[in-house]
């Protein structure tokens, strides 16, 4: 059974006081604590084993690229890709889109051509977009939101068309929290012939995802929002999509023979890793995925989906509050304001409580422009949460707006 306290006993971090108040964390849209298993096991392989990867022909060497590829397939396993050979180790989320809009791009997008993303993204899911039209002549179009944050999909029907190459869009949202139709946006966007880039940042925490039933044709995500190291992410691209993709970086591994006439290119996944990777992050990314599959997706998404209906019924009822995102279908984030206080204020006030949330522009200026704002706050959930933990949070929240009113 989902026990929460057991949980807790994973992330010291979750112990510590903030100004003498116990810490409530509830930045994890941002980036997700580590548990003790990921933090030893990266430890491990630092003080025994430290080796490069992929080149060396002794034991260390060995001991560690044999880890690096056993992680390979526990992301296989747990994204439900086909092969291996579709996993691309990343920086995180950003760079595997900026791979594909460099690599895809050059292959397959030319000058009049159509990509289309949504009011919504993160900005990580526009400007490479901008970028790659700017350097081809190709257009860029957006699906606009309702003010409850759900895409309008009459409006996304109406520009697909032939030109269309590319779609990119967030599985969920990091500002409204919305779990977007992506399965009905891939199939729609397959019927034109266009590809489909899904933006899995906030959702491979929250949601099971299988990239045999969803059919998108890349998706991407980062280790640290899934109590994974920073600086390590994932592109899971289709092998035949990936074969047809020039590399995007030059460098060691990623090459089969160097001539000076010519170069021959490695094959899959190795194509698209150029340089020594963070080998010891994709390590403790594996045991990240590992301790999520102890717990378990089901009763993960199960128990978050309770605590995000608890919080909104409470938050709801604080005088004065601002919601900003409330579609039907919602994953754990909450963005709000009160009336008359400004983001930075509520953030830092709550600070001083021990309470950690989020506050600016969230990485999403289009979305604040939408709502006619320069910035929101956000509180963001993870499997560590409690319902005591929310109702500090809302308790602060409503000192905080009778300070003002005073």
């Amino acid at each position: 059974m989902f026990d929460v306290s057991q949980i807790r006993k994973d992330f010291p971090i979750l112990e510590e006081k903030i100004y003498g108040k116990p810490l409530v964390y509830l930045d994890n849209g941002a980036t997700t604590q580590r548990p003790l298993t990921v933090v030893d096991k990266m430890t491990e392989y630092y003080l025994r084993y430290n080796s490069n990867v992929h080149r060396g022909v002794h034991y260390l060497s060995n001991k560690c690229t044999d880890a690096n590829e056993e992680a390979r397939e526990i992301v296989r396993k747990f994204i439900g890709a086909a092969s291996a050979e579709e996993i691309i180790f990343t920086r995180g989320t950003t760079e595997s889109i900026n791979l594909v809009a460099h690599s895809f791009g050059e292959a397959f997008i030319h000058e009049g051509d159509e990509i289309v993303v949504t009011e919504m993204e993160h900005h990580a899911n526009i400007v490479p977009w901008q970028m790659l039209c700017e350097r081809k002549k190709a257009v860029l179009k957006v699906v606009p939101f309702n003010d409850k944050g759900e895409l309008d999909m009459e409006a996304f029907g109406k520009l697909m068309n032939e030109r269309v190459k590319l779609v990119g869009v967030a599985y969920v949202s990091n500002v409204l929290g919305t779990v977007n139709p992506v399965k009905q946006i891939i199939d729609a966007a397959h019927v034109f012939g266009a590809y489909v880039l899904v933006d899995g940042a906030q959702a491979i925490q929250h949601i099971p995802v299988d990239m045999q039933a969803l059919d998108c044709d890349f998706f991407a995500f980062s280790g640290h929002k899934i109590y994974g190291p920073t600086g390590v992410g994932v592109l899971y691209g289709k092998k035949s999509l990936l074969e047809q993709m020039p590399p995007w970086q030059g460098g060691g591994e990623m090459i089969k023979e160097v001539r000076f006439e010519k170069t021959t290119y490695n094959e899959l996944p190795f194509k698209f890793e150029a340089g020594t990777p963070d080998f010891i992050g994709v390590i403790g990314l594996g045991e990240a995925l590992e301790y999520v599959n102890r717990i378990g997706r089901e009763e993960i998404a199960r128990y978050e989906h309770e605590l995000l209906g608890y919080a909104m019924e409470q938050i709801r009822a604080i005088p004065g509050i601002i919601l900003y995102g409330d579609a039907a279908e919602k994953s754990s984030v909450i963005s709000f304001g009160i009336e008359g206080i400004h983001p930075f204020d509520l953030g830092t006030l709550l600070d001083k409580m021990g309470i950690a949330i989020r506050t600016g522009q969230l990485c999403a200026e289009p979305v604040m422009q939408h709502f006619g704002v320069n910035a929101m706050a956000r509180a963001s959930l993870a499997m560590y949460n409690t319902r005591e933990e929310i109702d500090v949070f809302c308790a602060g929240l409503k000192k905080i707006e009778q300070i003002f009113k005073m």
